[in-house]
């Protein structure tokens, strides 16, 4: 051993260079997740621009798309948006016409949001297209293969989400009184 690999700074820069045992390392595998993530949004994105569409647009077209008229609020949740997010994409895409509010005749205080003739044109054609586009970045898997990454992306997926939910549940138990 040299004299410096004996010094903290020489044993973090060995341990910095020396090959992880496994490329499975926990922090590894979150690594690649991450990069595969962004190269994967990066072409999502560029699909979807080319549709003249940007992620929030989509998703609420394709959610009312496949689930029918949804209430403001309920659609805000099932894509993911802040209350005043959804309400800023949905008058984004009424103002293109391609989704109108109209009331709920189950509950007078809701509004739902429903797909114009154009919306729904627009969003049957953007699904196709932007299936295929995300098909491309599979085409590298073979089917056994997607299946089994799904697979264990959602056990992963659970595992990450129990751990988050536990560590919450005992932050509310150790958490001050107000």
């Amino acid at each position: 051993m040299k004299p410096a690999d004996l010094t903290p700074a020489g044993a973090h820069a060995k341990a910095l260079t020396e090959p992880v045992e496994t490329s499975a390392a926990p922090f590894h595998l979150w690594l690649v997740l991450w990069r595969a993530y962004r190269s994967l949004r990066a072409h999502s994105d560029a699909s979807m621009r080319r549709l003249g569409l940007i992620e929030s647009d989509f998703a609420v077209l394709e959610s009312v798309f496949h689930k029918g008229p949804t209430q403001v609020n309920t659609l805000g949740r099932n894509v993911g948006l802040a209350s005043s997010s959804i309400t800023a994409a949905v008058d984004r895409l009424e103002h293109r016409g391609l989704v109108c509010r109209q009331g709920d005749r189950h509950d007078r205080r809701s509004r739902l949001v429903t797909l114009t003739e154009q919306g729904n044109r627009l969003i049957a054609f953007a699904f196709s297209a932007h299936q295929k586009a995300m098909e491309e970045t599979a085409a590298a898997l073979s089917l056994e293969e997607r299946d089994q990454l799904l697979g264990l992306l959602r056990k992963w997926e659970h595992s990450a989400e129990s751990l988050r939910q536990r560590k919450d549940e005992i932050r509310l138990e150790i958490a001050p009184p107000a």
